[in-house]
């Protein structure tokens, strides 16, 4: 990791602190997590090295295995979150399984709608 790739890690790093209440940009308060789902990664709209720095900071607090889940358009987004973090910042993690999956979603209307989803599990 050279001098860049820190500096940009600490920037990132304010970003990804949890927050209670709703932030002047219009982000929604975090909703807790599940059982189980403390060391999965939800990918959405942050840059994808916010989700590379989750990712890392996982591992760093002892995780031996993160999942990184997204849905839809943003699948192509995990697949890089996944690969960079263990090409660049994580050499000795290796994915240990992908699943696909097809998750029904209810949209604002109130129809439904099927998405295709995936979950990376990264383990050391």
């Amino acid at each position: 990791m050279d001098e860049n790739d820190t500096e940009q890690m600490q920037e990132m790093q304010m970003d990804t602190q949890p927050t209670e209440q709703p932030h002047a940009h219009g982000q929604r308060p975090r909703t807790p997590r599940a059982p189980g789902e403390e060391n999965t990664i939800f990918i959405g709209r942050k840059s994808t090295m916010g989700y590379v720095l989750a990712v890392v900071t996982q591992f760093n607090s002892g995780a031996s295995v993160v999942k990184v889940k997204a849905r839809g358009k943003l699948i192509s987004k995990a697949v890089d979150v996944a690969e960079i973090s263990k090409g660049r910042f994580l050499p000795d993690v290796k994915p240990s399984g992908i699943t696909i999956m097809t998750e029904e979603v209810q949209n604002e209307d109130g129809t439904k709608s099927k998405v295709s989803s995936i979950e990376i599990s990264l383990s050391k």
